[in-house]
């Protein structure tokens, strides 16, 4: 049995600011502020910008609230990789369009996806896979004519993380899968993803001409090209270092558009599983300062929670220093920055980002900070480790990089003991 999806109801107090949250509520434990509105404007900005389907990847953030301010944004399709996100999104959009393109499935989800949920478009990248597909296909009678197999690539480029290590058919084994596929039936796709946090460019561009090669070989008609995701999303980053040289999203959006045209494929059907790049600005999460020592801090918050994603993918996060204002005296200047290594909540030494936050050298036990952008792969990925599991959320007016007061950020450079 797969698990059951629960949307859970939420009471979420609106701010015109985090900082104003932070002051009102003086939370002792991690607030996320979510921007409703920013979502949706990066929602749309992406639609706009690329000329195919949009499907956003839920694995992302498949938060009910963030799923339902997309659906209300206008996102009609969404990338899904589990029984789980097929009823996240049918909870709040009973019609919405779902892509199965986790090239990796147990039985029994292939047979909820086809028979429960009507889902008609599923990738693979191995003959197995088309063998588990072709049973529950045969086994309900099903018209594989109906249903579109994209064959996922290998790929190569530089991105904070790697999707090709685990997923991906070489092209020769591809123009075999894609050949099988039209033999039984199926109509046939192509697709690939990058990485996530894409910083090159031009592995779209490779991604393509290795498509190319596979369609020119296998010889058969394909009903789509899928470019995945990877598409980066804004950061902060060390204002004393040069600023990293990441593509606007129009004119990644303009170069992908021109590489699709170069290899002849902009008479297919095209999609595109944005996650990062729509959602990350939307979420910001309040943390406390619980102690001061020396040069570093120890906060509510962590590699386990809201934070794995800065430590895993070295990261840079903005942030912004909130300091109580109920504390009369401080020590230091105000106007001097310092590195501080920060430590999350729990009592392992592991949990230590790794990256340090300059912050105020009077930054003290009890103050908060506001930390942005952290809509991507942040609630996905908290767990309940010693106990500790962040749950609380307001609605937040402002964009958080429209705020007044961005008084830190978290650096580039690590920082050693």
């Amino acid at each position: 049995m797969s698990p059951t999806f629960r949307p859970r109801e939420r009471r979420i107090q609106k701010f015109k600011t985090g900082r104003d949250a932070a002051y009102a509520l003086r939370p002792d434990v991690p607030i996320y502020g979510f921007r409703p509105e920013v979502l949706k404007a990066d929602a749309r900005a992406f639609v706009e910008n690329f000329s195919g389907k949009t499907a956003y990847a839920v694995k992302t953030n498949g938060e009910e609230f963030v799923l339902k301010a997309l659906a209300e944004a206008g996102i009609t399709c969404f990338d899904v990789a589990s029984p789980g996100e097929f009823e996240a999104v049918r909870a709040v959009s009973p019609d919405a369009e779902m892509l199965y393109m986790h090239p990796v499935k147990a039985q029994s989800d292939i047979r909820l996806a086809l028979e429960k949920y009507g889902i008609r478009v599923l990738s693979l990248d191995h003959e197995d896979e088309i063998a588990k597909i072709l049973r529950i296909v045969r086994a309900g009678d099903l018209d594989p004519s109906e249903i579109t197999l994209y064959v996922r690539l290998q790929t190569k480029g530089h991105a904070a993380y790697e999707l090709s290590k685990k997923f991906g058919a070489a092209p020769a084994h591809a123009v075999e899968l894609l050949q099988r596929l039209d033999r039984i039936g199926f109509k046939t796709g192509l697709c690939f993803h990058v990485g996530s946090q894409m910083d090159d460019a031009e592995a779209y561009q490779r991604a393509l001409a290795s498509a190319d090669w596979v369609r020119s070989r296998a010889g058969v008609p394909l009903a789509g090209i899928d470019v995945g995701g990877g598409f980066p999303a804004e950061y902060g980053h060390d204002p004393r270092r040069k600023k990293p040289d990441f593509p606007t999203l129009p004119e990644l959006m303009g170069q992908i558009r021109t590489d699709i045209d170069d290899y002849g494929f902009s008479d297919l059907p095209q999609i595109a599983e944005p996650g990062r790049v729509i959602v990350a600005r939307s979420l910001s999460v309040i943390v406390r300062v619980l102690l001061k020592k020396g040069q570093r801090l120890y906060i509510n918050d962590g590699i386990w929670s809201s934070l794995s994603d800065s430590w895993t993918g070295k990261i840079t996060l903005p942030a912004r220093f909130l300091p109580d204002p109920s504390r009369k005296r401080r020590t230091g200047n105000p106007e001097k920055l310092v590195p501080f290594k920060v430590c999350g909540a729990t009592c392992d030494s592991v949990d230590i980002l790794s990256r340090p936050f300059w912050l105020p050298e009077t930054v003290d036990t009890g103050d908060w900070i506001e930390i942005g952008h952290i809509g991507a792969y942040s609630l996905a990925l908290r767990t309940r480790f010693n106990g500790f599991y962040p749950d609380t959320f307001v609605e937040v007016e402002t964009p958080f990089d429209e705020e007044a007061g961005l008084e830190s950020f978290a650096s580039l450079e690590t920082m050693a003991d």
